[in-house]
């Protein structure tokens, strides 16, 4: 345990990423002081759960409290507003992924974060991972050469978020399956390839299950109300090229007739690996002359990281507070770049051609 004070953490958004931000932070052993909601019985629930003191818009807790950092974890729409005044008061952020709901607003969010006196960090927690960290140390020795492509998937065979809630409403989440997971799919293959700049991006997405009456729902992740709002893609698939002609194919899905998949698959010129996303699954994949011209896998069996996923994360930006100092990890700039690739999706699926990535 750090002998630093610790860390006084305002959470902005006190729904179930909110509250995992906020029993992490206890977990680790610092204090939650305050939290911000427009619903009330959620402020209730939270004020009970953390004994912290609540309020229904964001910028009243900026003015009353004495905070250290903040964690902002509501619907994407409203990252903007909360981070940059975050960062104006010069507090250290953590902020959901994505960055924003659409480029213009995460340029923005960029834009203030570079004039802070405070830090940044977007939770790709997928990131911190078993799988991950093992890959990360091969790469660093030249184990794999050059990463000159990814295959990335995140496949669910049925699992659209509740329709009626912000996920599925483009006006406030800023598109649906690409947004929700894809982000994680994008980010972690560009992490592996350890963030080429992304020149050209061709994709299609598709809208096949969210809009059927008879949409079939094992896991019951899905309620339909006349209220629903279901505008978003439910599926798509991509090519993005970056420089160097380095590339990643890219599939993700809320639902599709096939089987569940996290898998990611990195080649590089001297050898290759396969992962699991977020997990602990790791192949490595080589080939050598030894004895006679071979091929050879070598698999993980033993041996897990601490606190991944989000504890690892939300354990990461709240040393970073602690030291004064922006972690390397999860940065606004790769933020941006993932965002920038989103919106390449979206024009390009809009289209029907491949467009440039600025």
């Amino acid at each position: 345990m750090s002998s630093s004070p610790p860390v006084r953490l305002g959470v902005v958004g006190l729904g179930f990423m909110g509250q995992t931000h906020a029993t992490n932070a206890e977990e680790f052993g610092h204090e939650v002081v305050a939290g911000a909601d427009v619903v009330a019985e959620t402020r209730e629930e939270f004020a009970r759960a953390y004994d912290a003191t609540t309020y229904e818009e964001f910028e009243a807790m900026y003015e009353t409290e004495d905070l250290d950092a903040v964690a902002v974890s509501t619907p994407n729409a409203f990252h903007e507003p909360a981070v940059v005044a975050a960062l104006e008061h010069g507090y250290d952020v953590l902020c959901e992924k994505p960055l924003a709901n659409d480029l213009e607003s995460a340029e923005r969010i960029a834009s203030a974060a570079a004039d802070a006196d405070g830090f940044c960090m977007v939770n790709f927690h997928n990131r911190v991972s078993t799988a991950a960290e093992v890959f990360k140390e091969y790469q660093a020795e030249g184990h794999f050469g050059e990463i000159t492509h990814v295959d990335a998937n995140y496949v669910r065979r049925r699992g659209i978020p509740g329709v009626g809630s912000w996920f599925t409403n483009a006006e406030l989440s800023g598109g649906g399956a690409v947004v929700d997971i894809g982000v994680h799919a994008i980010d972690f293959a560009l992490y592996l390839m350890e963030y080429p700049a992304v020149e050209e991006v061709f994709a299609v997405t598709r809208t096949e299950f969210g809009d059927r009456d008879d949409y079939v729902d094992p896991g019951d992740w899905y309620e339909a109300t006349e209220e629903a709002v279901f505008d978003v893609e439910d599926s798509a698939t991509a090519m993005i090229r970056c420089a160097d002609d380095e590339t990643i194919s890219l599939e993700v899905t809320w639902a599709a007739n096939q089987a569940e998949t996290q898998e990611f698959v990195a080649r590089g010129t001297e050898a290759g690996a396969a992962l699991e996303l977020g997990g602990e699954n790791l192949t490595l994949f080589q080939s050598g002359t030894q004895g006679t011209d071979h091929n050879m896998d070598a698999t993980l069996t033993e041996g897990a990281i601490d606190h991944a996923g989000w504890e690892g994360s939300d354990e990461r930006f709240l040393e970073a507070v602690t030291a004064g100092e922006a972690p390397a990890l999860n940065t606004v700039e790769q933020a941006l770049t993932v965002q920038r690739v989103i919106d390449a999706i979206y024009r390009s699926a809009q289209k029907g051609t491949s467009v440039t990535v600025d």
